[in-house]
């Protein structure tokens, strides 16, 4: 589903990326110069390693569980919790089991 198709259909988010086995999936949905929305789907155990982004975010899970760790706190979620991790800080994201998760980016 392209971003021009996102405007004239609704559907489940979940449904638009799907978890393989010992990957990691993106998929995304908006990318503007003012920010992006990407799908992810993580396998167990998959992670991204701690880094920083120069701009806010968001991260919603809709699927699974992830443990986000954020300026060295962990946080444990599951679907319907989100996070915002603002500009500068050190993040990761590991998945507990497979899922899938939102992140939204504000680039302005």
């Amino acid at each position: 589903m392209g971003t021009s198709e996102l405007h004239a259909a609704q559907g489940r988010l979940v449904d638009l990326v799907s978890v393989q086995p010992g990957s990691v999936v993106s998929k995304t949905l908006i990318d503007r110069s003012t920010g992006t929305v990407t799908l992810f789907a993580f396998d167990k155990g998959q992670r991204l390693s701690e880094h920083t982004a120069p701009f806010d975010a968001l991260v919603m899970v809709l699927q699974g569980a992830v443990d986000i760790v954020l300026d060295g706190q962990h946080h444990a979620m599951t679907p319907g919790e989100g996070i915002i991790m603002p500009a500068g800080s050190v993040h990761a994201v590991e998945a507990l089991e497979p899922s899938i998760w939102m992140l939204t980016m504000i680039r302005s």
